[in-house]
This record gives C-alpha cells, structure tokens and sequence, in this order.
C-alpha cells in the first residue's frame, strides 16, 4: 500500500517505465556507434562488427612521398675493368662486355665504352644502372650544346671536368654514383707560335715577331673515380686492372707515348685483356674497344 491508500501495478511495460525515467533535466547518454569500443572480442587487424579497419591497431599507411631518403649502398649489377693507354697517334681503351649479378656472369653483351661526341669516349666500371644515368646526362648536355649551336664544341678535357664536377657533386650529397671512369679522346686545340722576322730597313735593322696560327691534336686520358678524385696520365685502368694491368702498361707505355705506333699499342692492350681474363673472376673474353684517332672513333 502507498501512503495514499492506492495500490500500485507489479508489472510496468516498458514504454511507461521509459516515459517514467526520463526527465528534461536529467543526464543523457548517447549511443557508442563504434562496435570495436563495445568491447566484443576481436583480432588485431579486422574488426569483424565493422566494414572499416580499425586504424589505432593496424600499421599507418606509408605514402612513397612519405618514406625516408635511400642511397644505393651496395651495386647490383657491376662491370670489371676498363683499360687504357697512348699512343703517336691517338688513344685506345677496352673493356669486356660483362655485367655480373653478384658473382653471377648474367650480362654477356654490356657496352661499357660509350662515345660522347665526335672526339671523345667514356668507360666505366662499377654499377651499370649509376652508368645509365651517366650516360643521360652526357646525351642532355650534348644535346643542349646542339641547341646553342654557338660554333663551339665539347672537347674531351671539357667533358672530362663536366664529370669531375658531377661525380664530387654526387659525393657531397652522399649520394655516390657508384663508378670508375675512364675519359679519353683527342682534343683539337689551336696554339700561337711567334716566328721572328728581320726587317732591313733604310736606317736600321727591326726585328719582328710573325705571330702564326697552329692547330694541333692533342691526346688526352683521365680518370674519376666515386669520390671525385681525379688524375691523368698516359695509363688508365680502373677494378681488378689498377692492380694487374697497370703495372704491365706502364712498363711497355711511360716514356714511348710519341713512337708507340698502333700495332704495339693493340698487343698491349691484348695481353693485358688476356692477363684479366684468366686471373679476374668478373671478367669474360668478349672485349670492345675503341681507338681514337686525330679526327674519328673507330672500334
């Protein structure tokens, strides 16, 4: 019984309980429409009451543009020694045609000696893929000196500084590219040589100086290397070869530049390929090479 003498029902059906308990006034709660909070069991990476992924358990997705900066600390594909050397009457470099995959002979017919121009050709070893992008910016600068088209061209001192400055660049971004090079080629230049000239005159002898226009060839033969440290000399070779075939040409070479004569210089670079082949293990017995004469390539 209630204090006011009415008796009150046992059983209220749910919609007077609810009209019942809510007030204006009172606290409301609002509905969790996330199932994974609703504490149902679930796995780590799929929330089975939700079509979404449950994005606080999985591993944030990283975009490319949004992953750290990489540099190539090993080469993949690789090539072994370039060679080269003077002679009277130009340069000859080689190379054999192998690119290995590791310890794997996996390129049979790689070009690693490419000309540049009419004058002047680049050998490489060390990673083949660093190579290719070597090659495309030699081929844009080739093409915007076309473009220019001021009457000058790239000589092979020219490019062998151009590649000076792209390699030590590469290095100070410690982003290495990751080859030997060898640069060579014959290089026209004009010199002035004063002849001195006596004049009889009425009242006295002059002597004057006839200023004459002379133009030479030059040979020229440089190395980089990854670091951007440079040298030249009448005998280049990078790999495997700066310690086998080096000594053998500077022996047959230093001193003989200007009576070397074509054949000999063929023979040297014969025997020091043959000597790689049988003591280099990243070496094949398919060799290019390349002799640069006063005004042509040929291979």
């Amino acid at each position: 019984m209630t204090p006011a003498g009415k008796c009150q029902p046992d059983h209220v059906s749910p919609l007077q309980q609810t009209h019942s308990t809510a007030t204006p006034t009172g606290p409301q709660t609002q509905m969790d429409h996330f199932p994974s909070h609703w504490g149902k069991p679930r796995q780590d990476n799929v929330d089975p009451y939700s079509p979404m992924p449950l994005y606080s358990s999985l591993t944030p997705q990283v975009h490319p543009w949004e992953e750290p900066i990489t540099r190539t600390l090993n080469p993949l594909v690789t090539g072994s020694s370039v060679i080269a050397l003077k002679y009277k009457d130009g340069i000859m470099m080689a190379a054999d045609n192998l690119a290995s995959y590791g310890s794997l002979a996996r390129f049979r017919d790689v070009e690693r000696l490419y000309p540049v121009g009419e004058h002047t050709v680049v050998g490489a070893s060390g990673d083949m893929s660093d190579f290719h992008y070597i090659k495309h910016v030699l081929d844009s600068l080739m093409i915007k000196e076309t473009y220019i088209d001021d009457g000058h061209v790239l000589g092979t001192p020219h490019i062998y500084e151009y590649l000076f400055r792209v390699m030590y660049n590469h290095r100070s971004k410690f982003n290495p590219l990751w080859n030997s090079l060898v640069v060579g080629g014959v290089h026209k230049k004009e010199k002035y040589a004063y002849v001195p000239i006596l004049l009889n005159l009425k009242h006295h002898n002059s002597n004057v100086k006839l200023r004459l226009r002379i133009s030479c060839h030059l040979r020229f033969l440089g190395y980089i290397n990854l670091r951007g440290t440079t040298y030249k000399s009448s005998t280049v070779a990078t790999g495997f070869g700066a310690e086998v075939a080096q000594p053998l040409m500077r022996k047959e070479v230093e001193g003989k530049e200007d009576t070397l004569t074509e054949e000999e210089a063929i023979k040297i670079i014969n025997t020091c390929m043959k000597v790689l082949f049988y003591m280099d293990a990243r070496s094949l017995n398919k060799v290019s090479c390349v002799e640069k004469f006063r005004n042509f390539l040929s291979h």
